[in-house]
């Protein structure tokens, strides 16, 4: 079976702390057969406050670095996570246009400017009203970066499902969902598969369930590793998750587009 990790943290990004190199290193150790290192750049910062452009150099020229602890053992690919990429579409559009990039994930970290910017995180969500209204403006805003191409893959669709804490489920965002899935598959973009570093997992079968109705075939499994220990963890599960919803191949990407490995 062809194992990769497509969302993962160096460094570089402002949660993270470990050189590309350690882990590139931890994804060869670990029996991966392809890492793609995705660090942050979101267009909103955690208090809110607009973020305007990203320089790519530290990234390719880490990446370049971190070659050599890769090696033979393992396929290294460049990519980036990109927050909120719609709300700045000039911008996005010229992050995206680089050259050095193979892969783009796009994701929802904060409330929408309208709702103060903030980011999930730092929320309270002891109560379930809480919960919900974040829920709603999430489905909002990824219904708005779906439908925009500065992106290959949605990243974790369920992502603040992480932070919690009062017992909810997406069972009223269902038709939200599925016309996020939708856009994204009549746009020839994926989803990912997060495991949220081997912590998630069944939660994605209803969502694999309703991207296969739509039509879609574009998966990438990631474990949103912010550590080398990290990298890795879940992946081998997420694959077989994939094979019992009917999916028979998980993606990688070469300059942003798919490439696909066969489901052992």
């Amino acid at each position: 079976m062809y194992l990769s990790d497509y969302h993962t943290h160096s460094r570089l990004s402002f949660d993270a702390h470990a050189p590309l190199s350690e882990l590139a290193e931890a994804a060869a150790d670990a029996g991966l057969d392809e890492l793609c290192v995705t660090d942050h750049f979101d267009f909103l910062d955690e208090n809110g406050v607009p973020a305007e452009g990203y320089d790519w150099a530290p990234a390719v020229a880490q990446h370049q670095q971190a070659l050599p602890a890769a090696g033979e053992r393992l396929t290294l690919k460049l990519g980036l996570e990109l927050g909120m990429p719609h709300l700045n579409p000039a911008a996005a559009a010229a992050i995206c246009a680089r050259p050095e990039a193979d892969f783009i994930l796009g994701s929802v970290h904060n409330l929408s400017p309208e709702r103060g910017g903030t980011d999930l995180f730092f929320l309270d969500f002891s109560t379930v009203q809480a919960c919900y209204d974040a829920l709603d403006d999430y489905f909002a805003s990824l219904a708005l970066l779906a439908a925009t191409d500065f992106y290959d893959v949605l990243a974790h669709l369920i992502y603040p499902l992480r932070y919690m804490q009062a017992p909810v489920t997406l069972n009223r965002y269902q038709d939200a969902i599925r016309a996020i899935l939708r856009t994204a598959v009549e746009k020839g973009r994926g989803m990912e598969v997060n495991t949220c570093r081997g912590r998630t997992l069944e939660e994605w079968r209803p969502i694999l369930a309703l991207y296969r109705d739509c039509g879609g075939e574009l998966v990438t499994v990631g474990s949103d590793a912010h550590t080398p220990a990290d990298v890795g963890k879940g992946v081998r599960a997420a694959c077989a998750l994939l094979r019992e919803c009917g999916f028979r191949r998980v993606c990688t990407y070469e300059k942003h587009q798919p490439v696909f490995h066969t489901l052992g």
